[in-house]
């Protein structure tokens, strides 16, 4: 079997800018590109590149759109979808149509520079997020082609303060089923700590999977970054006046109603 790897996270906000504004103060993240592919499910978006993965926040420029459906329903900005690449796509198609899985898209977008395939599979049959199964023509290497974020961008992945994304939480109404479900989906095992937290390893990262912490329900709630100067983030939040807080794994920024675990 091939490579399983994180290689985007999805969050979706009400004011693009006022959030790509913070990210870019408080995370040193430049805007790599922006997708006017998204343009005809009424949103917009900016992306920002970190050694290959990329974070991604989108907004709402209609009514009636699947991101403003989200804001109300998680009660405001937050994680959105939960994005990993493979080497087998259509191996990976069959087995999610032999479990009865749907797809709300199957994608392929690409030029001269690079290709990139999407399936984004259905969240009422997969619980936690919107989950993607993608595919990119840059292949094994993560610096390669990657469609969605432009033909350039890697000149815009060069942040002093963050190295990588490398995992995302999702709380969840019962943590133990939709760790098990997503295990039966991406082909990997789901582990349970002391703690409770149920978790997924990929080849670069975690998915994680914990109870309801608040009253926003099911949703991703939680990213964790490999940092080169975490105080440096630190500093930035406090005189940029985001919300610092520290959890057991370690301190947090909050950015578009999600926490960023920093490591």
């Amino acid at each position: 079997m091939g490579y399983l790897r994180l290689r985007q996270i999805a969050l979706v906000a009400k004011d693009l800018a006022i959030v790509e504004k913070q990210i870019a103060d408080v995370l040193g993240l430049e805007i790599c590109h922006r997708d006017p592919g998204v343009g005809k499910y009424g949103l917009h978006n900016a992306l920002f590149a970190m050694s290959g993965t990329f974070l991604e926040v989108v907004s709402p420029l209609t009514d009636g759109t699947a991101g403003g459906r989200y804001l109300e329903r998680r009660k405001g900005d937050g994680g959105y979808m939960y994005i990993v690449d493979c080497d087998d796509l259509e191996r990976r198609r069959e087995h999610f149509a032999a479990m009865g899985v749907r797809l709300v898209q199957d994608l392929k977008s690409g030029d001269d520079v690079s290709t990139s395939e999407a399936l984004h599979l259905h969240p009422k049959d997969t619980g936690g997020c919107l989950l993607s199964v993608d595919r990119h023509s840059g292949g094994e290497d993560l610096m390669g082609g990657y469609h969605w974020a432009g033909p350039r961008w890697q000149q815009q992945d060069r942040s002093k303060s963050v190295k990588a994304i490398t995992g995302a939480r999702m709380q969840c109404e019962d943590p133990a089923a939709t760790a098990a479900l997503w295990s039966r989906l991406l082909e990997r095992p789901a582990e349970r700590s002391d703690a409770g937290v149920w978790t997924i390893e990929l080849d670069n990262a975690r998915a994680r999977f914990s109870e309801l912490e608040d009253d926003r329900g099911e949703g991703l709630s939680a990213v964790r970054l490999a940092c080169r100067d975490a105080k440096a983030i630190l500093v930035n939040a406090d005189k940029a006046g985001v919300r610092i807080g520290e959890v057991p794994t370690g301190p947090f920024v909050e950015l578009c109603g999600t926490r960023f675990v920093l490591a």
